[in-house]
């Protein structure tokens, strides 16, 4: 039998709700909605001239090849960050599952990266690569590799899919050590005895379990690859070199901060919030029926 929580007053529900759906309301209902205004605006950089143009500003972005190859460079960047992501978290979570001495100092250092600021990390990783002072870029030259971040768009892409994934790894490593524990002890013990081998029990057992968990952080990761990663970007690479690194939430500051383009500006983030919106519908759609609850 469902156990569900009463209250003695009827207003006490509301009450509690009441401070989260204010900062819901403040901080993503109300600037979303000037963004939809907005975008059907035209002003200068102070807001003292505003014209209604209507559709006008998705007009020149569907005609803006900048904006177009955007789409290109945030679809591949999203992929990476969240197949690396996912991929070296569990990786990392299975090992530390495993640990029987020093589990908890093993765990805490791989939590640390979370609390860095994505600005710092994207700035901490121009440093290490950085192709005049860096010193994993000295040890590549060294090996042979011509590193440089500044000229070559796949070392760009890769510097900053680096920085992403380093950055959101301690998030999806909770989740997945959290995940390995609840499973039952007896689930393994019981393959194990049956002659599974270690490899044969994750595939079977472990990573059917944490299909739920990997689902979540399927969402989470590409929101974050869209949104979150704006600072290692921005602090990694500006964008280049050329425009090979700018992805789309980069080009919405890009435009309207720099090129002080507030409707086109508006009108990219528009379209941004829908396509988060529209491949999150998908993923709850078509992936979840996968997932094993």
């Amino acid at each position: 039998m469902e156990k569900r929580v009463t209250f003695r007053s009827q207003w006490l529900p509301w009450v509690l709700l009441a401070p989260q759906v204010v900062v819901i309301a403040v901080f993503f209902f109300w600037p979303a909605g000037q963004t939809l205004i907005q975008s059907f605006q035209q002003q200068d950089a102070f807001g003292t001239s505003v014209q209604w143009i209507g559709l006008e500003n998705f007009r020149n972005l569907v005609a803006d090849g900048s904006y177009l190859a955007s789409f290109q460079v945030t679809a591949k960047f999203s992929i990476l960050v969240a197949f690396f992501g996912l991929a070296i978290s569990l990786v990392l979570a299975v090992f530390a599952d495993r640990v029987a001495r020093g589990a908890i100092v093993y765990r805490t250092l791989l939590i640390w990266p979370y609390a860095v600021a994505p600005a710092v990390a994207g700035v901490l990783w121009l440093f290490l690569f950085s192709p005049s002072i860096g010193i994993l870029a000295y040890y590549l030259r060294e090996a042979g590799f011509a590193w440089d971040p500044l000229l070559r768009a796949d070392h760009a892409m890769a510097l900053v899919v680096g920085a992403a994934v380093w950055k959101q790894i301690s998030y999806n490593f909770l989740f997945f050590v959290a995940g390995l524990q609840s499973i039952p002890r007896s689930l393994i013990e019981a393959a194990a005895i049956d002659g599974a081998g270690p490899w044969r029990r994750f595939w079977t057992i472990q990573f059917p379990l944490l299909s739920p968990t990997t689902f979540f952080l399927l969402v989470i990761n590409i929101v974050y690859a869209f949104f979150d990663t704006f600072g290692i970007i921005d602090a990694a690479t500006k964008g280049g070199p050329g425009k090979e690194t700018a992805i789309l939430v980069y080009k919405v500051y890009f435009d309207g901060f720099k090129a002080l383009d507030l409707g086109g500006s508006a009108a990219q983030s528009a379209v941004l919030m829908t396509i988060v919106i529209v491949l999150t519908v998908i993923q709850f759609r078509f992936v979840e029926k996968k997932v094993n609850y």
